[in-house]
């Protein structure tokens, strides 16, 4: 029998609707970040990177994206015969045909996958967080504890401690409450979602606790092992990690890679970030182009101006156009003379000539002020916006759009342009 000492389960189903039309047509963790990665390949590089060669990554939600990036995972060295990345995702049972209705139930439909290894401890994982980690490390705190569960937790602002799953500790770092999303938190040490199970705990917890509606790690696992008097743990952890949950937070995570000492750093030799690269021909950039304090990825084609931006590969920058504090994702064209400020635009969008988009004054949203906000210009995949066009901020476009949908050529801040089929 296969024996695997611990072995990596990463949660891949999110839609990311906090991310508007972004994710219309694809999970949050496929989403591209950073000009040449996707959101995934931060947890599966320190998996690879921690010595951890055993991953299965739970998907769901717009999966054809995900499952062709991560394919046998030959870019994470997780192609093996006995391990390596597995993509699972819901599929029919004889008994019935269920989603995964909650983070815990994913794992629970996954027993046997897990079974077949044997391990002494599971790691679980969220797919759409950015961060670097030793997992290996977090697991020899574990042992050391001789903990039944251990919790990666890291310091937060008390105003966002509402947001995540707060732990009180004692002076051993032992977990004496946990609660999810608290209206008036007593603590600020907040769960980061990444877990390491004793699988013989975790197996009976998921069992006992299967009938439950939603199952989650955070509202029905945890509260379960600790009511048991199992021992739980907190790992501080106080490296960088950003949850790009939202529009704004998703933005400001790229602009930080570009500063001149960042403070996510994409260039250390001993803690790679791998990923699928398409083999494509480099980057040119003419001689009347001007490029400052950006990140462009491979065959990109800039003829205009680029400040303070992140470019992904295939991209073309036409003649007169300015692009300026904005993330413009793979394989979009920006036409002549046109301007881009504080924008995200997402994969495969033709931009004609002649357009201002992130002009005027701030509106707020009548689409959802809660996703689109920040200033920012949100551009969905596949869209087509025509020439001649001015569009302001907090505005969201997405589908083949012409003339007509632009009263007087303009879209105001605060309006949307949703085309039917999208979301």
């Amino acid at each position: 029998m296969i024996k695997k000492e611990m072995i990596a389960m990463l949660l891949a189903g999110g839609q990311g609707s906090r991310l508007g039309v972004l994710t219309s047509k694809v999970a949050k963790p496929a989403v591209s970040f950073g000009g040449k990665y996707r959101i995934i390949d931060f947890p599966l590089s320190n998996c690879i990177n921690s010595g951890v060669d055993t991953v299965g990554v739970l998907t769901q939600y717009q999966p054809l994206r995900l499952n062709t990036h991560i394919g046998i995972g030959i870019p994470w060295d997780l192609d093996r015969n006995i391990g390596g990345v597995t993509v699972l995702p819901p599929y029919e049972k004889s008994t019935n045909s269920e989603w995964y209705t909650g983070t815990a139930n994913a794992i629970y439909q996954n027993l046997d996958y897990i079974d077949t290894y044997n391990p002494d401890y599971v790691l679980i994982l969220s797919g759409d967080h950015i961060y670097k980690m030793d997992y290996e490390v977090m697991l020899d705190f574990h042992k050391s504890n001789n903990a039944d569960v251990t919790i990666a937790t890291m310091p937060v602002p008390y105003e966002e401690a509402s947001r995540f799953g707060i732990v009180l500790t004692d002076e051993d770092n032992r977990i004496t409450e946990f609660e999810e999303k608290p209206e008036n938190p007593r603590g600020n040490l907040a769960s980061m979602g990444i877990y390491i199970f004793n699988w013989k705990v975790l197996r009976e917890a998921l069992i006992k606790m299967s009938d439950q509606r939603n199952c989650d790690f955070g509202k029905h696992i945890i509260p379960y092992i600790h009511e048991k008097g199992d021992r739980i743990f907190a790992y501080e952890y106080n490296g960088y990690w950003k949850d790009v949950g939202t529009l704004t937070s998703y933005w400001e995570a790229n602009m930080e890679l570009i500063n001149i000492i960042p403070v996510f750093n994409l260039y250390e030799e001993f803690w790679r970030i791998y990923t699928k690269s398409d083999t494509l021909p480099p980057q040119y950039i003419s001689e009347y182009a001007r490029v400052e304090r950006s990140i462009l990825g491979e065959g990109t084609e800039i003829y205009g101006e680029v400040y303070n931006s992140v470019i992904g590969s295939g991209v073309t920058v036409e003649e007169g156009a300015v692009v300026v504090d904005s993330i413009i994702m793979n394989d979009t064209v920006i036409g002549k003379n046109t301007k881009v400020t504080k924008a995200i635009i997402a994969e495969n969008v033709h931009i004609g000539a002649n357009v201002e988009m992130g002009i005027g004054e701030e509106a707020e949203s009548k689409l959802d002020s809660r996703i689109y906000n920040g200033g920012l210009v949100t551009i969905g995949e596949n869209t087509i916006i025509p020439g001649n066009v001015k569009i302001g901020k907090n505005v969201a476009i997405s589908g083949i759009t012409g003339k007509e949908d632009y009263p007087d050529e303009v879209l105001q801040s605060g309006e949307y342009i949703i085309k039917a089929g999208d979301r």
